[in-house]
């Protein structure tokens, strides 16, 4: 599952709309759909301010 995908899934989970989760994240509304529709160039610092909000971190793995 992608980044953008499990986003959605956390936030539907926790029961927030993109605008809800934009505030709580402190982040843009654009910014939230955006990154929900996977787009390829978004701000790292942005993603990690919606992660923390759930609890979660962005981590790295080496490729196979």
């Amino acid at each position: 599952m992608s980044l953008s995908q499990e986003i959605v899934e956390m936030r539907k989970a926790a029961g927030l709309t993109q605008a809800q989760l934009a505030r709580r994240a402190g982040v843009g509304l654009r910014f939230i759909r955006e990154l929900e529709q996977g787009k390829p160039t978004v701000r790292l610092d942005k993603v990690c301010q919606v992660l923390d909000l759930f609890g979660c971190q962005l981590t790295t793995r080496k490729a196979p």
